[in-house]
């Protein structure tokens, strides 16, 4: 029931309601009210506002499919980048007019921009492969030693053979029979092996130690002596020998006598550093390279990888104990027991899975930026040179050939 206010009230238009009425409205929230009569005067409904809603759009109807005629074509801009770093040149190897006797020499290094990223800046030089021989018959997987077999005693015919027969453009002489547990092999010895090796071919080569860090120092001071001006890289300067006390004597016999110290450290950029500002105080910084660690497929691959990737980019970006040009120990992959062990017909051919396990490990490295890989077997060479000749030809594509290779008979 509404009871109307006084009159002055009705004159202003309000309705006040009881509050029985209102206890109602609260509770149930709507009130039906029968046989009521109100009178009012001016009447204004206020509603509340809501959200307007609007009509769906119109779908218009799919445009009927047609076949394509023709490929979209749209021009495509590499993204240009400039780096302000550089990664070193260095020169391997002498020849008679700059103090050795090699017939030709080899230059690694010099990139301005990350592996093969050919629409920015192609390599100066292109990745070199050094074939590896050693100083004494060592135990080999079947598929390498049936290519070396009658030249295994003798290191100067094994290195020649590297060269004359498989293409080497270089050639690492590893002295494992200087390991005091082995042969124990004297420095004089060992220096005398590197002479006949560089009397039986003309092209650079490296010098391995046995990984004994007193008996490598003494080792590698006598062939320094005796390869004097040959420009040879010992294989390799460490930490371990800096720790020792050892390196600065070692790093005074390779600037001396004019050579390359190949720096070893194990996938750690810092001890890298670390061991590149020890050989600064020594040797000019062109006489460096790097040996970050090579893992083999399987067995880290993906980390070795990664260490010289950053290392590459570290040194395009500026840092200066970085811009060394990096050498690979590719084969590393011959310890990996699934590339020569017997595993059963789903892993055959044995003879070819070697040196897809020493190629694969080489190519991925080479796509970090590595510059110099130490490899053994013919044909995982055979195709690593192959494809940095593919990769250095690049820019010379014919596109026109690429879009029809769907239609190409092999």
């Amino acid at each position: 029931m509404i009871r109307m206010e006084e009159e002055e009230e009705k004159k202003k238009g309000s309705i006040k309601l009881s509050p029985e009425l209102l206890e109602l409205l609260m509770k149930f929230q709507e009130v039906e009210l029968e046989d009521v009569d109100i009178e009012v005067g001016d009447l204004e409904i206020w509603l509340q506002p809501t959200a307007a809603v609007a009509a769906p759009p119109k779908v218009a109807a799919p445009p009927p499919k047609v076949k394509p005629t023709a490929i979209l074509e749209e021009d495509f801009i590499p993204p240009i980048e400039e780096y302000p770093g550089r990664i070193l040149e260095v020169k391997l190897g002498a020849t008679k007019s700059e103090g050795g006797s090699r017939g030709k020499t080899v230059t690694i290094g010099g990139a301005t921009s990350p592996a093969f990223c050919m629409f920015e800046n192609p390599p100066p030089h292109p990745p070199v492969v050094t074939l590896d021989v050693f100083d004494m018959a060592v135990q080999l997987p079947k598929a390498i030693r049936t290519h070396v077999q009658e030249v295994m005693e003798d290191t100067a015919a094994w290195a020649k053979l590297a060269v004359d027969k498989f293409g080497a453009e270089m050639v690492t002489v590893h002295l494992v029979s200087t390991d005091p547990l082995i042969k124990d092999t004297s420095p004089a010895d060992a220096s005398k092996t590197i002479e006949n090796v560089l009397q039986a071919v003309d092209v650079p080569i490296i010098v391995g130690g046995c990984g004994d860090p007193k008996k490598d120092v003494a080792v590698f001071k006598k062939v320094s002596e005796v390869a004097q001006g040959e420009r040879v890289v010992l294989s390799s300067l460490t930490l371990d020998m800096a720790e020792a006390g050892i390196l600065d004597d070692l790093a005074k016999a390779v600037k001396e006598n004019g050579h390359i110290a190949l720096a070893f450290t194990a996938l750690e950029l810092n001890r890298a550093r670390e061991l590149n500002r020890r050989l600064y105080e020594f040797l000019p910084k062109d006489r460096i390279l790097m040996d970050l660690t090579t893992a083999a497929l399987g067995y880290g691959l993906e980390y070795s990888f990664t260490i010289h990737e950053r290392a590459r980019m570290a040194g395009l970006m500026g840092d200066p104990e970085l811009q060394h040009p990096a050498l690979s120990g590719t084969t590393n992959s011959w310890a990996a027991r699934e590339a020569w062990l017997n595993m059963g017909p789903q892993w055959e051919p044995r003879d070819l899975r070697g040196p897809l396990w020493e190629t694969v490990t080489a190519l991925v490295l080479l796509l970090a930026g590595v510059d110099l890989f130490m490899m053994m077997h013919p044909s995982a060479v055979r195709t690593m040179k192959e494809v940095v000749k593919q990769l250095m030809s690049a820019g010379k594509a014919r596109p026109e050939k690429i879009a029809d290779w769907v239609t190409v008979r092999i």
